[in-house]
Parts: structure tokens; sequence; C-alpha cells
């Protein structure tokens, strides 16, 4: 348990962050969701629409450290590719 002051405000702010932190890779799972389920029901411009707003989501909790900027660069690379496919297919 936390005895100093400091020690106490590090562990309130650690909370703090936490819950935003996990507010933050939610919002971001329900986008990717969005756009998974599009491109699963073959439904391309449904799947444009949700990458495209799915995109800013990710870069944003990337800036903000939920995310490693690297895997949020490829996973929008893979879906995008996958959004492409659909259309082909």
């Amino acid at each position: 348990m936390a005895n100093t002051p400091s020690a106490k405000k590090a562990t309130r702010k650690i909370a703090r962050r936490t819950a935003t932190n996990k507010a933050r890779r939610s919002r971001v799972r329900t986008f990717l969701r969005k756009v998974e389920e599009a491109i699963l029901a073959g439904d391309k411009a449904a799947a444009t629409a949700a990458l495209k707003a799915c995109e800013p989501e990710m870069a944003r909790a990337a800036s903000k450290g939920v995310f490693h900027k690297n895997m949020v660069s490829r996973k929008i690379s893979r879906l995008s590719n996958r959004v492409k496919a659909v259309a082909a297919a």
C-alpha cells in the first residue's frame, strides 16, 4: 500500500489514466468491429465508410500512447487491403 503522499497521488493518477486508456481501447475496438462486420457482410460501401471512421480513431489512440504507432499503421494497412479485396471479389 502507498504510504507517502506522492505515492498516493501516483496511484490516483494511474487509476485515472487506466480508466481513460481502457475507454479509448474499447472505442477503437468498436470501430474495428464495425469494419470487420462490413467486410464479412461483403458490403464495400459500408466497409469503406467504417474504415474512414476507424482510421482517425486509431491514429488518435496511437498519438495518446494507448497503442504503438507501428501496430496502428499495420492494422490500418491490412484493413484497407481487405476492404479493397471486398470490391474485387
